[in-house]
């Protein structure tokens, strides 16, 4: 199959509105599960699915957690000016992110952008009773996106029960010599002031339950704008089944961008332009796969998009073991353009030979792989995964791992009431 010339209109499907779940269920685990295994297609309710795994078998969770991304600033004539924050630019690493106590930048999107030619915008709000003021500055547009640098610092006579002054402005920085810094992280100022970006096709304003149940309940690791939503259904009493099962359990991360909801706006997928995604998987981990024989479940899309691409990741370094990690980046094309012969337990060998080389003890890197029709998994044998839009990359992603079966299982789930999208019922993937 030539996987460029794919027509999305070839992978287009009636949703209507009312399929699609506004909100979660009361009850995470009581979702509906479709069970496609070996072509048969049958329903169930998810707090089975350690029912239908093998014993002994790795499944592959991402810890990520949504982070609050989307700031709002009302200009004095009343113009709503939204920042959304896409990825860390400097420090480009999300931890060190988090941690700062002083200034940071990023690359984001900014909404109503028109009404923000000059001058500064101000808002304000409250900090564990003290008063932080926090300049934003637009300094430049970086592709599609705008680089903006935040500084915050303590307002002058501030006192307990004062509430926070944040200045967003194009021109002028604060004057670091006089500057007071608060002490508060980027993440206490974003927890304060940030707001949860649920999906654009929920239609709706987020509310504080989603601060709940958008969240999965073993995210760890902050920097995603979406969840990764095929974890949304697990309990923790799921998860003591499956260990009570003898299923092994590993985590990595990949942080979801906003690019997860773009669509594919070219008639062939040769035309689209996949994000990139930024990683994190553990030695420990890569161990683990390797015990397992490169096999794994894998929850969610961005799980399986971390897994494929540690293979290529393989590849690479059994042709340059000197790589660093950013030439460890997986292009879009690249598991087209190549054909190796290496099995994954030899390319999941390299990257742990690699990290012994560089004392590393976890890999840092990104991808920006496409998974479609076409493409051959080297890792992943299983999937847990909800219903996903039409004409997306992730309904493709689908297709390629049941090898173009993918519209009988989505007739089944629109014939059987089943609920789509992010707050919607999951389905267990067994070719």
């Amino acid at each position: 199959m030539d996987t460029k010339h794919i027509k999305i209109a070839d992978y287009n499907y009636s949703l209507p509105d009312e399929r699609i779940a506004k909100f979660p269920l009361s009850r995470r685990d009581q979702s509906k599960l479709l069970v496609y295994r070996h072509g048969q297609v049958s329903d169930d309710v998810f707090a089975h699915l350690p029912d239908y795994l093998p014993e002994g078998a790795l499944m592959v969770f991402n810890n990520t957690k949504v982070i609050q991304a989307r700031i709002h600033f009302r200009k004095q004539t009343g113009a709503l000016i939204e920042v959304f924050l896409l990825e860390p630019f400097s420090p480009a690493d999300y931890e060190q992110m988090f941690q700062t106590t002083a200034s940071c930048s990023w690359l984001c999107m900014v909404g109503n952008l028109k009404k923000w030619k000059e001058g500064a915008l101000q808002r304000v709000i409250e900090i564990k009773g003290q008063q932080v003021e926090i300049t934003a500055t637009r300094l430049r547009e970086h592709g599609t996106s705008h680089l903006v640098e935040f500084r915050w610092q303590a307002a002058s006579g501030a006192t307990k029960g004062q509430q926070v002054k944040i200045t967003a402005t194009h021109t002028k920085r604060p004057n670091d010599q006089t500057a007071k810094h608060p002490g508060f992280s980027f993440a206490e100022i974003l927890d304060a002031v940030g707001e949860l970006p649920i999906p654009p096709y929920l239609n709706r304003k987020t509310q504080e339950s989603d601060l709940t149940t958008y969240q999965t309940v073993y995210s760890k690791i902050k920097g995603s704008v979406a969840a990764p939503t095929a974890g949304l259904h697990f309990t923790p009493e799921v998860l003591a089944v499956l260990d009570a099962h003898g299923i092994d359990r590993e985590e990595l991360t990949l942080h979801v961008g906003a690019g997860t909801f773009r669509p594919v706006k070219s008639a062939e997928i040769e035309g689209h332009q996949m994000h990139t995604e930024y990683i994190s998987v553990r030695r420990q981990t890569i161990e683990k796969l390797i015990r397992h024989e490169g096999r794994a479940i894998a929850v969610g899309t961005t799980s399986v998009r971390t897994l494929e691409s540690l293979y290529y990741m393989g590849v690479y370094l059994s042709q340059h073991p000197d790589a660093n990690e950013q030439d460890l980046h997986v292009c879009q094309w690249t598991p087209y353009e190549q054909h190796p012969t290496l099995t994954p337990v030899e390319a999941l060998t390299e990257i742990l030979h690699w990290l012994d080389r560089n004392n590393i003890s976890t890999l840092h890197s990104s991808t920006q792989i496409i998974i479609a029709p076409g493409y051959e998994y080297k890792i992943v044998r299983m999937l847990v995964t909800n219903f996903h839009q039409p004409q997306s990359t992730l309904l493709l992603l689908v297709s390629a791992f049941v090898k173009g079966d993918w519209r009988r299982i989505y007739d089944y789930a629109l014939a059987h009431d089943f609920r789509f999208l992010s707050y919607g019922d999951s389905s267990l993937l067994i070719p």
